[in-house]
């Protein structure tokens, strides 16, 4: 909420995380430590440390990149400083939340250290029918086999039951005038997902100017997902005709990296390299029911309480994903003032799908019909920064990528042409009083190419051509006065298609104007010690809600707020903390989906309170 030109995609009303930036879906996919995941459903935040949005030049460093940028999450790492800290949260809609961190030596010489997370959580839901049960663990050993030498493992696992929420739907130019709890769903349709994930990182540092890491990571996802949705309304009468999509899918996917990174210089000047090879396979198969499912009455819903996900299967996918991808990166330092980055990448992808329909039909009968395409691509990436003064620099970028979502396949089975993205950017920082005060002010623009979006309840796409986002971005942020920290940001999002039947039109869940500002003040009168509040306010301008932008959701402004006292008696030990989302109880939207049966609704005014102990 606090970094420009970033907002919220369609989450499925809360069950996945979803972004636009820069004018541009994420694709439901999300990096974790530099691994991109392929998850529409959401990730626990009980092992994050903290969570990076890069965007531009950042980004170049992961190429293989959605146009605009990336999240990234990064967990948190076993410490030799013993630590435990126990947070308790409860909040409006029957929230539960028990949060544990616990990490230390498991030997004298501080060779062997483990790090372990939990989480609890049980939460009801504004929306009718709305749920969400969590159970999260996450160790990790690291082993410092030599100086130089270290063994990191980590292992997450995390079991979700939850509900795939479509949201409302729209009636003329803009959502339907619908209490915010209205669920257009059917109660029988409940989300179970279990995840395995396991990492292994090893390090090897030859000296103190070359290093060499080799990473492999392993995940492992199990998923029933039954979701009822509609595709036809009368908006006179209110009756929605609804399809049902669902069934059991099975996933894998296999991620590798080995990097070199070093310094040396050449006649004065310093280099700065990154080689490497990237690794990514995807490999995954559903077994699912599509069939029409009853209609419902918008204004006056009635449930057929029906478990549609007892019939037999009758659509069946399998698919394969996997990609190579070799890299090499300079960048070198001229005047102590001149940095220039210029690098490439070189991607294997091939994709192969297959699908099959009919009670008659099998996994195998999917897997007979795959249809491979393979995609090479050499994708250049450069930089330049400017540093005249310390507390002035410039930079400009230009990255081109072969996007992450061309394993997207039509409604025929036919995979479609792989995006391709290109962009252009240029801006200068700004750094004040000690680096306590930050602003950065960039340009850009970027294009992308064979671009699609995933048609309501359905596994498959449908093709856009291309598109294009340009725009302005501002962020400030940093110390103002002693004990009052800012955040500011601008964003305007020129975004809009460039070929096929919407040609003019803009995309989807981009506001062209959007800002935000979050302050929070330390008390610095004595008795009040340890007493801090905060208050921030988000607007942004319409977004149109569909590709054939036929309908608007409105201009909105959302305030919260938080107040949190750590006794200074207890060393800052103990924190009590409640947060206000939604202060003023607005009505808000989320995003949509690309079209008028998905719009999601925002939560009214929450309250979440927390207890937190530190030893």
């Amino acid at each position: 909420r606090n970094v420009s030109g970033v907002f919220p995609g369609f989450t499925f009303g809360g069950m996945s995380q979803a972004f636009m930036i820069r004018g541009f879906d994420t694709g439901f996919a999300s990096f974790r430590d530099g691994f991109r995941f392929p998850l529409a459903l959401r990730f626990s935040l009980a092992n994050i440390e903290r969570v990076e949005v890069l965007k531009g030049a950042a980004s170049n460093l992961y190429g293989r990149i959605e146009p605009g940028g990336m999240v990234n999450l990064i967990t948190k790492r076993p410490q030799a400083e013993r630590y435990y800290s126990l947070n308790q949260q409860f909040g409006s809609y029957g929230q539960f939340q028990t949060l544990a961190d616990a990490t230390g030596a498991l030997n004298e010489t501080g060779t062997l250290l483990y790090r372990l997370n939990f989480e609890y959580l049980n939460q009801d839901s504004f929306r009718d029918f709305g749920f969400n049960k969590r159970i999260f663990v996450a160790p990790s050993v690291t082993w410092r086999i030599t100086p130089d030498t270290q063994l990191d493992v980590d292992f997450t696992y995390n079991n979700e039951d939850t509900r795939e929420d479509h949201g409302i739907v729209a009636i003329g130019n803009r959502p339907a005038k619908l209490p915010s709890s209205r669920f257009l769903g059917e109660p029988a349709d409940k989300t179970t997902q279990n995840m395995y994930n396991t990492a292994v990182t090893l390090t090897h540092a030859f000296n103190s100017d070359w290093q060499a890491r080799a990473r492999f990571n392993y995940l492992r996802r199990d998923t029933v997902d039954p979701q009822t949705t509609g595709f036809d309304l009368n908006e006179a009468t209110g009756d929605m005709q609804r399809s049902f999509y669902g069934g059991t899918a099975t996933g894998d996917v296999f991620m590798s990296t080995v990097d070199i990174t070093g310094r040396f210089y050449t006649a004065g000047v310093e280099h700065n390299v990154l080689a490497g090879w990237e690794y990514y396979g995807q490999f995954g198969s559903v077994k699912s029911i599509s069939v029409d499912a009853s209609p419902i009455n918008i204004f006056r819903p009635i449930y057929s309480n029906v478990n549609l996900a007892s019939q037999p299967y009758n659509f069946f996918i399998d698919q394969k994903n996997e990609w190579n991808g070799v890299y090499l990166q300079d960048q070198i330092t001229l005047f102590d003032k001149l940095h220039i980055m210029a690098g490439g990448r070189y991607d294997w992808a091939s994709n192969d799908v297959g699908t099959a329909f009919g009670i008659d039909k099998f996994l195998s009968d999917a897997k007979a019909a795959g249809r491979e395409i393979n995609n090479n691509r050499f994708s250049p990436r450069a930089g330049i920064v400017y540093q005249p003064w310390e507390w002035l620099s410039f930079y400009g970028n230009y990255v081109q990528s072969l996007g992450a979502a061309n394993s997207a396949f039509d409604v025929n089975g036919n995979i479609l042409k792989p995006q391709i993205g290109e962009q252009f950017e240029g801006g200068f920082k700004t750094s004040f009083f000690e680096g306590r005060l930050n602003s950065n002010f960039a340009y850009y623009h970027l294009t992308k190419q064979n671009l699609a979006f995933r048609v309501p309840g359905q596994p498959y796409s449908t093709p856009i051509g291309q598109a294009r986002s340009q725009g302005v971005e501002v962020d400030v942020s940093g110390q103002v006065t002693r004990g009052l920290d800012l955040i500011l940001t601008y964003a305007y999002t020129d975004a809009e298609v460039l070929e096929g039947n919407n040609k003019g039109n803009r995309l989807w869940n981009v506001p062209k104007h959007a800002g935000s500002l979050w302050a929070r003040y330390d008390m610095q009168y004595e008795p009040l010690r340890g007493l801090s509040v905060g208050v921030g306010v988000y607007a942004m301008g319409k977004r149109l809600g569909d590709t054939a932008n036929t309908f608007v959701l409105p201009a909105q402004t959302r305030v919260d707020a938080m107040v949190r006292y750590r006794p200074p008696a207890m060393h800052s030990r103990l924190s009590l903390q409640l947060n206000i989302y939604n202060l003023a109880d607005s009505t808000l939207y989320g995003g949509t989906l690309g079209d008028r049966f998905s719009v999601n609704v925002d939560a009214p005014r929450t309250f979440i309170g927390s207890i937190r102990y530190e030893m």
